[in-house]
């Protein structure tokens, strides 16, 4: 039993790159460091009905880095720096006359960065219970580009406090877990709060080497807020931004300590966000 839930352990450390849900914290002075790509190349977009309409080719690139950190077996500091992002239009091109009506154009800078706290509630025997708060930080560019629309961060600072609960278990012969989370992110400068929830479940396929994880998340909007989000055309920095997507993710250990990952992620249903799937490839390394 022990080195079962050491394999899901190991397992639990192995997340996407807007996913931190922290159900298992990291013991004391253990942790987990990821450097990953993330790419999103978007020609359409879900309209505020949840229609998809044509837009711009554009693209949202970003080379980040996450860490988590056991400070107390209880108590982990966590930190997302996406510290290259690039977000850029090909020209808008005449069909008719192959004149450019619009010339490509891009922005680069750094992203915003989230800083915050894993806390565990509650654990008994494979069960684990946690919150989360992460403060957004509005440290990328909000209104780039010679429209103001070319952003790589959406220029407010947000606070997300979130619920966290998850299990180990076999699948047949296979070490597997499932989590979930629900969460209130708490945004300013005008943009709607939202409420935030998902799920996931992973398996360990090839033993001590490779794991298969699908998961699912739900951003809805409460559309309180004052900014506009007309015109948007799939911004993933705009307001009320609603999604419920899948992604699928691949975790190789190339040793104990060392591995790759590679995530491809896609929106279901949508409102006012790009309606095309984003990848992500990440090399971490687990301290345990």
């Amino acid at each position: 039993m022990r080195k079962q839930h050491t394999f899901v352990y190991i397992a639990f450390l192995c997340l996407s790159l807007n996913s931190s849900y922290g159900q298992w914290t990291k013991p004391k002075g253990k942790g987990y460091y990821k450097l990953s790509a993330w790419y999103l190349k978007t020609d359409q977009h879900f309209t505020d009905t949840g229609n998809i309409d044509p837009n711009a080719t554009r693209t949202y690139f970003n080379t980040n880095f996450f860490g988590e950190y056991g400070i107390t077996d209880k108590l982990n500091v966590m930190a997302y720096v996406p510290f290259f992002a690039r977000t850029a239009q090909n020209a808008i091109v005449s069909g008719t006359t192959g004149e450019v009506i619009r010339p490509g154009e891009a922005v680069n800078s750094i992203g915003d960065i989230d800083v915050g706290f894993i806390y565990r509630l509650w654990r008994q025997k494979s069960w684990s219970l946690s919150a989360t708060l992460k403060l957004g930080l509005p440290t990328g560019e909000d209104a780039g580009g010679s429209d103001g629309s070319f952003q790589t961060g959406d220029g407010e600072f947000n606070q997300l406090l979130q619920l966290n609960i998850g299990t180990s278990f076999k699948i047949g012969n296979l070490n597997s877990y499932g989590k979930a989370y629900a969460g209130f992110n708490n945004r300013t400068n005008g943009f709607s709060d939202e409420f935030k929830t998902g799920a996931e479940i992973g398996s360990n396929i090839i033993k001590q080497k490779l794991w298969l994880i699908v998961k699912t998340d739900l951003n809805s909007s409460l559309r309180n807020g004052t900014r506009s989000a007309e015109n948007a055309q799939g911004n993933i920095f705009a307001n009320n931004v609603e999604y419920l997507n899948l992604g699928g993710e691949l975790a190789y250990y190339i040793s104990n300590k060392v591995g790759i990952s590679f995530n491809y992620t896609s929106a279901l249903f949508g409102r006012i966000i790009a309606a095309n799937p984003s990848i992500t490839g990440g090399v971490f390394l687990v301290v345990r």
